[in-house]
């Protein structure tokens, strides 16, 4: 049973922990998904076992802890039960082969009589056909279900999740509110700064996190959620009071067995048949998969005109005219065409659900990023935050490595940009390409990659949309991972070869990064414009299981200075 709460741990530091836990029974949690108990070293009475955090790493166990010795690719979580009792673990969570794991190491075959190495008390065993399946919920119960003690807005779609939270986390700070930021690039609490390993963290650090902000003081997390996440049920056991959707194009395929797989992993924040569906949808239906998900997300709504928030960029379209000026129209947001702007920005006004309109200026190019900028108002303005306060708010974001300018004197423009997609890498370059017509003539170079160890059927395509949109490309080297480097470029290559001579650029192989980035440097003349594609805000660059330093603003800025400092 929960007691009062003590003081934890110390944190190590591959997650945060809550100052402050209250003990959970181990009979508590056995009662979620009907777990059955066996025992290591003895028996005990499970309401007299109590755990105080969770972890799935036996290396992240802290004193006091359940483990949740998972199946995984490689090898089981039970194996490394040891190092999990030795920190301290005081019971475990698994399945049948990992009981019978953990049964011979013990050198049992039935309810453990003996203990697993150095145990020195009885060990509670929870056994559960599907472990990962209640693990959100079991996380969430030992934390005391921090989400319900905050507004959580969790935001996916294939792209635009990174950028549309940092807008909404710049809206809600300027409504009043005191907002959290989880997601790729970093997790932010009250200004700290953490480094992202995952764009969802799994269960156990997730609802570690929210309890941390919770005792923060914060009212509201901005999070993206990746399909990984809502697939393998890192965000079970969350209450989402909104869920945003940006877009839907090839991504992750290595990893969904196809486009309606990956789909339905999206529309598990907005399905009726969902544990971990939002209150709120708010849904950008620019594309017909998102006009599928908002249909989805009515499904089954008390009031669906109310609940179902829908937002685009192009109204008029017949594609999206049902879905938008429909039975929804009263909550439904409109972006007007865009003008660019000389800080390489852009002003557009956005129709809000009574018919206000609002100038809206961001400091982002692209119509996406329009698209992105409205779905962050209509999210802010469901949490309360009038539309002004919201729009003054995003008007002052930059995002890390997101049409990132790297101005160190030059007189052509160098962007690196985290496209790492073939819809993305497009939709940039088609932004450059308009930004720079209306400045005068110019050319555009690409420098791209495709990752190792991922989505292979996206690389020539991602080749193919390189060559029809720059006057440049060099295929480099992004983190070819355990690949061969040389077998990703061939791909990339392949794709750019099989686009008309007449309607594509000029193509180039360089292999290592820094020379890809310093050629198309060299390349450029006053007026052109520099893409750096793929990485980002990263810091690393991963080559057969080694990350090694690398960031492509450092290595792009250097490359400038040797050029402008060449022509002095």
């Amino acid at each position: 049973m929960p007691s009062s709460p003590q003081p934890s741990a110390n944190p190590p530091a591959a997650g945060l922990r809550p100052e402050l836990v209250a003990a959970t029974s181990v009979a508590q949690l056995a009662g979620i998904g009907s777990c059955r108990i066996d025992w290591l070293g003895g028996s005990a009475a499970a309401d007299e076992v109590s755990v105080t955090g969770i972890d799935l790493r036996a290396q992240g166990i802290i004193e006091g802890d359940l483990f949740a010795a998972l199946p995984g690719t490689r090898a089981h979580g039970a194996s490394f039960a040891q190092q999990a009792l030795e920190q301290g673990a005081t019971a475990i969570l698994t399945d049948q082969s990992g009981w019978e794991l953990l049964a011979a190491a013990s050198g049992t075959t039935g309810s453990g009589t003996t203990a697993l190495g150095t145990t020195r008390v009885p060990v509670p065993v929870l056994i559960h056909p599907a472990p990962r399946e209640i693990l959100g919920e079991v996380s969430a119960t030992i934390y005391g279900h921090p989400s319900e003690k905050m507004k959580i807005v969790g935001i996916t779609g294939t792209s635009g999740k990174t950028t549309t939270s940092y807008l909404l986390e710049a809206a809600l700070t300027a409504g009043g509110r005191s907002p959290a930021l989880v997601g790729t690039i970093e997790t932010r609490i009250r200004g700290r700064r953490v480094p992202s390993a995952l764009t969802t963290p799994e269960a156990p650090q997730l609802h570690a996190l929210f309890a941390v902000m919770a005792e923060q003081g914060i009212d509201t997390v901005v999070m993206e959620v990746s399909s990984h996440a809502l697939a393998l049920g890192r965000v079970d056991g969350v209450r989402f009071d909104i869920g945003a959707f940006t877009n839907l194009s090839q991504d992750h395929l290595d990893f969904h067995k196809d486009f309606d797989d990956y789909f339905a992993a999206k529309a598990r924040l907005f399905d009726s048949a969902s544990a971990v569906r939002a209150a709120t949808a708010v849904i950008c239906i620019d594309d017909t998969w998102g006009q599928q998900m908002a249909h989805i997300a009515r499904v089954d709504r008390v009031d669906p005109d109310q609940q179902v928030v829908t937002v685009t960029t192009h109204p008029d379209a017949d594609t999206s005219a049902a879905v938008h000026r429909g039975a929804d129209k009263s909550v439904g947001w409109t972006a007007g065409n865009s003008h660019a702007e000389a800080t390489g920005g852009q002003r557009f006004a956005l129709e809000g659900p009574t018919g206000d309109v609002y100038e809206a200026s961001i400091r982002l190019p692209g119509r996406y990023n329009v698209a992105n900028t409205a779905v962050a108002v209509a999210a802010a303005a469901r949490l309360g935050v009038p539309v002004e306060d919201a729009l003054n708010g995003i008007a002052t974001v930059d995002v890390p490595g997101r049409v990132q300018r790297i101005d160190r004197g030059q007189d052509f423009l160098v962007v690196v940009d985290y496209a790492h997609k073939p819809a993305a890498i497009e939709a940039v370059l088609a932004t450059l390409r308009a930004q720079m017509r209306a400045q005068g003539p110019g050319r555009i170079a690409i420098v791209v990659g495709a990752g190792g160890d991922r989505d292979t059927g996206k690389r020539t395509l991602m080749g193919d949309a390189a060559a029809r949109g720059a006057d440049l490309v060099i295929v480099t080297d992004d983190n070819p991972r355990t690949e061969d480097p040389a077998a990703i470029r061939a791909a990339v290559l392949a794709g750019a070869a099989q686009v008309p001579e007449s309607e594509r650029g000029e193509v180039r192989e360089v292999g290592d990064r820094a020379a890809a980035i310093a050629e198309a440097v060299a390349w450029a003349r006053s007026g052109d414009v520099v893409l750096v594609a793929g990485k980002g805000h990263e810091s690393g660059q991963e080559i057969d299981g080694v990350k090694y330093p690398f960031d492509d603003r450092d290595v792009a800025s250097a490359a400038i200075d040797r050029v402008v400092g060449g022509a002095q």
